[in-house]
């Protein structure tokens, strides 16, 4: 292995390649039924979704949301590009015309759902007595919390008109197949996308504690008294059945074997981790160098894997992700440490709100940041991850990925 970091990527471009939706979902895809067949979906994987159902189907109506720059071409499926991770006007329209579409249905049809990551935001429908304004200062604030994003989904659900079990009762009596990439810890289908074709047991007062912990306000005039969130045993769910098609798991074992294939030896940390980034980077920094310590001249080269979703509690006002972000909490802690390589990047392309997939450091990163007159711990205290590795010429841009099954952080340790 002649160059670390380039094979680092590689494991990412694998990670991302069997989570694209042209690979996994057709093993999913029922034979497409008699009568009248509607397609809807959102979320950042689902164009793609959208575009592998009718390379086996051929043409069908319907209606997909991805996000800006996510579209894909379709024969007879209409899509929509709007906003994310703050949800606009383009995303708002698209739902409640989605909702009308799904409105006439009759018992004899059929819908196929297309769920992904960040159908949160794409799927946009305010609660009676919101306006899309308030949703939009609320979701703000939320991803600024650092909040794990169970919480936040909760959250979401009880101020949608359309989450929580909503879509699949619009189209109630109709008989409703959803496919899902998850993007979320655990893999649980409630949670992702904030779970719009699945039932859920929170209530608005679980809903209302945890942004009273969190310091968010709800805009004058809103109150969390009553919710449209459906329970799972709801009979308007029963002729509605979720599966999911691609997982960071898969990901992660795609990767495992890939450098086991070339000799590594290989620790995956978990597919679902949670926290803040920087402190999740610092445990693992610990990890690795403990493993170097007892590793000896001539061993294997040691990989450690990890995915999940980690947060950011905003702090300063630099341009930075939750990937970004432990990357360059990890480089500081491993202080320019021999034999150690590392990347972290988000699977769908887009780490936080910066069109960036996330970065690649090595024992030279901070070595380039003083050549940069770049101070890292600055960088770390202002939320500036982005900048700092775009300075230091280390980001990884990949553009749209048209997948999204979250977190993938990948470090290679060598014997000193």
């Amino acid at each position: 292995m002649t160059d670390p970091l380039a094979f680092l990527r590689k494991l990412f471009d694998r990670a991302v390649e069997v989570a694209d939706p042209m690979r996994s979902l057709s093993a999913y895809l029922p034979a497409k039924p008699d009568g009248r067949v509607v397609v809807v979906g959102a979320g950042k994987a689902s164009a793609r979704m959208a575009e592998a159902v009718e390379a086996v189907w051929g043409p069908c109506e319907g209606l997909v949301i991805t996000r800006y720059g996510y579209a894909r071409p379709c024969q007879g499926i209409e899509i929509v590009e709007a906003a994310h991770p703050v949800p606009d006007g383009a995303g708002l329209d698209a739902a409640q015309r989605m909702m009308s579409l799904l409105g006439g249905l009759e018992e004899d049809d059929y819908v196929l759902a297309l769920i992904s990551g960040g159908a949160s935001a794409l799927l946009t429908l305010p609660a009676l007595g919101l306006n899309l304004a308030q949703k939009q200062e609320v979701n703000s604030a939320l991803l600024a919390s650092g909040a794990p994003i169970s919480e936040m989904n909760t959250v979401r659900k009880h101020l949608s008109g359309v989450k929580g079990g909503q879509l699949a009762a619009q189209a109630y009596p109709a008989r409703m197949d959803v496919l899902m990439i998850s993007d979320v810890p655990g893999d649980d289908p409630a949670m992702i996308g904030s779970g719009p074709t699945v039932g859920d047991h929170s209530n608005p007062a679980e809903a209302a504690h945890i942004l009273a912990r969190l310091g968010i306000v709800l805009p004058t005039g809103t109150e969390l008294t009553t919710s449209t969130v459906l329970t799972p045993d709801d009979p308007r769910l029963s002729k509605t059945r979720n599966q999911i098609c691609a997982a960071p798991s898969q990901s992660l074992q795609a990767a495992k074997d890939m450098a086991q294939d070339l000799g590594f030896t290989v620790t995956v940390l978990g597919d679902a981790l949670e926290g803040e980034a920087r402190d999740v980077a610092r445990d693992h920094a610990a990890l690795i160098c403990a493993q170097q310590t007892r590793m000896k001249p001539g061993d294997a080269p040691h990989l450690f894997l990890s995915g999940g979703e980690l947060t950011v509690t905003r702090r300063g006002d630099g341009c930075g992700g939750p990937n970004a972000e432990y990357l360059l909490a990890l480089t500081l802690e491993l202080d320019g440490r021999a034999g150690i390589y590392a990347l972290a990047c988000d699977t769908d392309g887009v780490d936080g709100a910066a069109e960036v997939a996330g970065a690649v450091s090595g024992p030279d990163t901070l070595k380039r940041a003083v050549a940069a007159n770049l101070s890292a711990r600055d960088a770390l205290r202002d939320n500036d991850a982005h900048s700092f590795f775009e300075k230091t010429g280390q980001q990884v841009i990949t553009g749209p990925t048209l997948t999204n099954v979250n977190d993938f952080r990948a470090v290679i340790v060598q014997p000193l």
